[in-house]
């Protein structure tokens, strides 16, 4: 009974290990996908083929060969990968700190409606703006690179920040805890070669920007007045009023307090009091 415990317990650990690994791979193709640090993955993988092929084949010197790449690899991993792998640290560090609480209904509410008022007017005038809301994960080091405006949220406010060839319209606005924390914020530009190459720098800002954070970013384009959304890394493109307003809704409404959505378009839009 004994050793049958022992064997057991043991084939539980060396399934456990089996199963923690290929989730770690799991994590890092996912991680990768759709830059090209997934294609070095693929030749780093074919390196090790070789080397094993080499290995039972007998061939001596293509063994040797791909002995002195795969021993010298990690100092070219870590230089080719500094980037990812300072993005999926920074990405752990924020999971493992104290995040911040949610606004309440109120508050997103006129976030909504102000958001909501500055696109509208933005893209039936094909004015380009790029907006980041932030989420449970902080965004200070963004906003330290913008000019500080603590101000709160209004579609006017946004508007005049937009309009070209004024001093605030390049860049970033970061709206942190429902209030507008800086305009011409500078975000990371996202590498992933699923962008549509039609697109410009304002959306790959903020694909960048969803890779590192949690944040919801909208895009309106300067040369169709199109409407994006990014989160998470997902590009959602051609938004209409009732799609993005609809996305605001879940993103930032609480379910237990939220009333039918034409009571809360007509409370929010038409003026009618709550």
């Amino acid at each position: 009974m004994g050793i049958w415990a022992y064997m057991t317990s043991s084939n539980l650990v060396h399934l456990l290990d089996v199963l923690i690994i290929w989730f770690l791979l799991y994590k890092v193709i996912t991680f990768v996908e759709g830059t090209r640090a997934l294609q070095i993955l693929f030749g780093v993988g074919a390196i090790i083929l070789i080397k094993v092929v080499a290995w039972y084949t007998g061939l001596v010197v293509v063994s040797w060969l791909m002995d002195q790449l795969i021993t010298w690899a990690p100092i070219a991993l870590v230089v080719i990968f500094q980037q990812e792998i300072r993005r999926g640290l920074e990405n752990l560090g924020r999971r493992l700190t104290v995040r911040r609480h949610h606004i309440d209904n109120e508050q997103a509410r006129e976030l909504i409606k102000g958001l909501d008022m500055a696109l509208e007017y933005m893209s039936k005038r094909r004015i380009g703006a790029l907006i980041t809301v932030n989420g449970k994960d902080t965004l200070e080091e963004y906003i330290k690179t913008g000019i500080t405006l603590d101000a709160k949220v209004t579609g006017q406010l946004l508007i005049n920040i937009f309009i070209p060839n004024t001093p605030l319209h390049d860049g970033a606005v970061i709206i942190n805890n429902d209030r507008i924390a800086v305009a011409a914020a500078y975000l990371p530009l996202s590498e992933s070669t699923r962008i549509p190459k039609e697109l410009g720098t304002r959306h790959r800002a903020a694909v960048g920007i969803s890779e590192a954070t949690d944040a919801v970013t909208v895009v309106v384009s300067e040369e169709t007045g199109e409407i994006s959304i990014t989160q998470r890394g997902d590009l959602l493109r051609n938004m209409d009023r009732d799609s993005y307003l609809n996305f605001f809704e879940k993103q930032w409404i609480d379910p237990v307090g939220k009333k039918s959505k034409k009571s809360l378009l007509g409370q929010l839009f038409r003026g009618k009091k709550l």
